[in-house]
């Protein structure tokens, strides 16, 4: 059986004086044995000191503090583990959500964490001791899984629970949560959210909900600025006089649902260099503005025609320039928000801020320069045409002068 390389130094003797060749070929098989036990012995100790067996840890347990989404996992050590100075004692803990491919990995000495599942599906748990030191030889030494799992008791069936559930967080300021009754559950059946973050002593209740026909379909929640960059569980419960209604829950994170409002003041002018200079401030509302990206398009002539927007540019400043495609008439330029990627995984855009520019084409400048020559030239030929008039009116109204001699 094959060992694998050991850390156990086999030394030899020094040399012996020299004998007679003979004598040292009768010795030859003698030391070959003596080297090949020693070599054995050695894994023998090596493979032994690696498999120290180490029990695994006791009375796995998840308990459920009623935060709509973390689980408490405890358990407790080995009996007969060794917690001397020559060994060290570790737990590897394990975490999904049954339908998870991946397993989240936990490496630590304590013995209680507190975890976020997805709360419609089953959580899974286990944990194995780990045992490492001068009593193992410097190998770690893993203990067989402990396992656990827990589902909340979920009432009534999957087609009952609210569907097409959509959060937005508007402004960072509040956030916008919608929902519609689910496909089985009856008319008049009251809807409640629900929500907890680090820092709430409890799960609490919306208290500003949407109605729709006297339904609660919709919540909106203020006041959430200590939730951001952390978990946001919720939980959309209903109830009903005779259909037990099946519970939603979802975990948010808020800075990922972020929506900005358009941009301000959108500006548009023309360069000396035929160029469009654009230039906007950032939307109001808590948005920090270091957090905000803006996507700029540009169009032609769409009093003309439907002509499609181009996209431009995406960046962080509020200013811009834009090189004429063409001379057209009218170029029109909008301009949008949302998180960039330094705040968020992901965002919202904003709605469109629009703004048109007209630009003279180099005929109408023409156009525009003759229009006042001619008008001028007209209006003299005009007046020397009354003058004209004038002056041959007077003269034929004057009586005839005669000559009468003395």
């Amino acid at each position: 059986m094959p060992c694998a390389p050991s850390h156990t130094c086999c030394r030899t003797s020094p040399p012996a004086p020299a004998e007679p060749r003979t004598s040292y070929l009768q010795m030859a098989p003698q030391r070959l044995y003596t080297l090949s036990v020693m070599l054995v012995w050695s894994c023998v100790v090596a493979s032994s000191s690696s498999h120290i067996p180490v029990a695994p840890p006791r009375d796995l347990q998840i308990t459920d503090p009623g935060l709509l989404g973390p689980l408490d996992i405890e358990w407790k050590p080995p009996p007969d583990v060794q917690t001397s100075s020559e060994c060290t004692v570790k737990y590897k803990f394990e975490y999904r959500n049954t339908g998870d491919t991946d397993w989240k990995v936990i490496f630590t000495r304590r013995l209680k964490f507190r975890v976020g599942f997805d709360l419609g599906r089953t959580a899974e748990v286990k944990v194995q001791t780990l045992l490492e030191g001068r009593c193992t030889s410097g190998v770690e030494v893993q203990s067989d899984w402990i396992s656990a799992t827990f589902q909340v008791p979920l009432q009534g069936k999957l087609e009952s629970q609210v569907q097409n559930f959509h959060c937005i967080y508007h402004d960072w300021e509040y956030l916008k949560c919608t929902w519609q009754p689910g496909l089985l559950a009856p008319r008049g059946a009251h809807y409640g959210l629900y929500y907890w973050y680090e820092g709430l002593d409890q799960a609490a209740q919306c208290d500003h909900y949407i109605q729709e026909h006297g339904v609660n379909v919709g919540c909106t929640l203020r006041n959430l600025s200590q939730a951001e960059y952390q978990d946001l569980n919720i939980c959309v419960n209903g109830s009903a006089a005779a259909t037990p209604l099946r519970p939603l829950y979802s975990t948010l994170r808020l800075h990922n649902l972020a929506k900005p409002s358009p941009p301000r003041q959108l500006v548009v002018s023309m360069s000396a260099a035929q160029e469009l200079l654009v230039a906007w401030s950032p939307p109001g509302g808590q948005t920090p503005p270091q957090c905000l990206e803006y996507e700029v398009e540009v169009a032609e002539d769409l009093e003309e025609a439907k002509a499609a927007w181009a996209p431009v540019l995406t960046q962080m400043e509020t200013t811009c320039t834009i090189p004429r495609a063409n001379q057209s008439h009218i170029s029109c330029v909008r301009v949008r928000g949302r998180t960039n990627i330094f705040c968020a995984d992901q965002g919202f855009w904003s709605e469109w801020t629009q703004e048109c520019f007209s630009v003279s084409r180099k005929e109408d400048k023409q156009l525009f320069i003759l229009i006042p020559v001619i008008l001028s030239l007209s209006s003299s030929l005009i007046i020397f045409m009354l003058i004209g008039q004038c002056k041959k009116r007077s003269s034929e109204g004057k009586p005839s002068e005669v000559s009468v001699g003395c």
